[in-house]
């Protein structure tokens, strides 16, 4: 814009010098884009080929394209070895394992080398907090346990009362991959979940869903429920998420089964004992997240649990990880050297 012959640029003004710098550092870092300021206007250079497409400086979603498996599995694959995800056993995608987000869950308590117990950031959904004692390692197994019991003084009595419930996220945060569990749903209208969130890339709140699924919770029993979240972009601030859902012709809280998640620049993918159930385009979703385990009290939606079905226990037998070999992901996207 015009300004009166000697006016100084202020700090905070787009075209500033301090201004430019800190907003060519944070896009570059995040998107690969050169951000300038010609005669005042913001302009951004091409994106590379290979990197994620450039945000508009507002989302539409409504024009996000995405696809939802409309009925069964059909055959699914056989399974020949566990150092390789379950849909790919042939290593067509060249995997190597990623051993900060992978346990066997067989020693005799959690690795807290790789876990910590809870969510700094969020004590729980009202009214079942968090509490350490309802995570625990049993038979090569780890159990999230949701429980009606009185809680420890600590809580606030007028949103924390009379349940309580679990959850564990990795100490390592990554973007891109492959994630696969052997889980069981817990038999009650608590939710049974594994989701990626809380990057710490400045500007950036996002969030993955791989599974939330109400395993007794009235007409959810059967839902494979999926989504992904924005929360906050360097350009928006405003939350907008895409779920889709599976029907399974069965209830997920009566047997194990394997869950996988594959993220990479261009799609996320989701598998249901090896075969691709929702694909999603990875418009916003290329930050360093946790991957977290819990169990809420999903009020507005699943409903409280019967006090009958209590104690009721979230299940995993294993959780793996792989990185595909190949070039480094680029600085700020995340990921390991060597690995994407």
């Amino acid at each position: 814009m015009n300004r009166p012959a000697g006016q100084r640029t202020e700090r905070g003004h787009p075209c500033s010098r301090e201004w430019r710098a800190r907003r060519w550092r944070r896009r570059s870092a995040l998107l690969g884009v050169t951000v300038v300021c010609v005669a005042g206007v913001l302009a951004t250079a091409s994106v590379a080929e290979s990197d994620p497409p450039q945000l508009a400086r507002k989302f539409d979603e409504k024009q996000f394209k995405e696809w939802t498996l409309a009925g069964p599995l059909g055959q699914t694959p056989a399974h020949v070895t566990d150092a390789l995800p379950l849909s790919d056993q042939q290593n067509k995608s060249d995997w190597v394992k990623f051993e900060p987000m992978s346990d066997e869950f067989d020693g005799p308590a959690l690795d807290t080398n790789k876990w910590h117990v809870g969510l700094e950031w969020w004590k729980g959904r009202p009214p079942a907090p968090f509490l350490a004692k309802n995570v625990t390692i049993q038979g090569g197994q780890l159990h999230l346990t949701m429980r009606k019991e009185k809680l420890p003084p600590e809580f606030d009595p007028s949103r924390y009362h009379d349940y309580s419930s679990a959850a564990l996220h990795s100490r390592a945060r990554t973007a891109y991959g492959y994630f696969e569990v052997s889980a069981r749903p817990m038999n009650s209208a608590g939710s049974s979940a594994f989701w990626f969130q809380q990057d710490a890339t400045p500007n950036w709140r996002t969030e993955i869903d791989v599974f939330e699924i109400g395993g007794n919770a009235n007409g959810f029993e059967r839902k494979d429920n999926m989504n992904v979240h924005v929360f906050e972009t360097p350009d928006e601030k405003r939350h907008w998420d895409r779920h889709g859902e599976w029907l399974a012709p069965w209830r997920w809280a009566d047997a194990f089964h394997v869950f996988g998640l594959e993220w990479n620049a261009d799609e996320i993918n989701y598998f249901v004992d090896g075969v691709m159930v929702r694909r999603v385009p990875n418009t916003h979703w290329h930050q360093p997240l946790y991957l977290i385990f819990d169990s809420e009290t999903m009020t507005g939606w699943f409903g409280m649990p019967a006090d009958a079905d209590l104690p009721s226990t979230f299940t995993v037998e294993y959780v793996r990880a792989w990185k595909r070999k190949g070039p480094a992901v680029p600085s700020g996207r995340g990921g390991s050297a060597g690995l994407r």
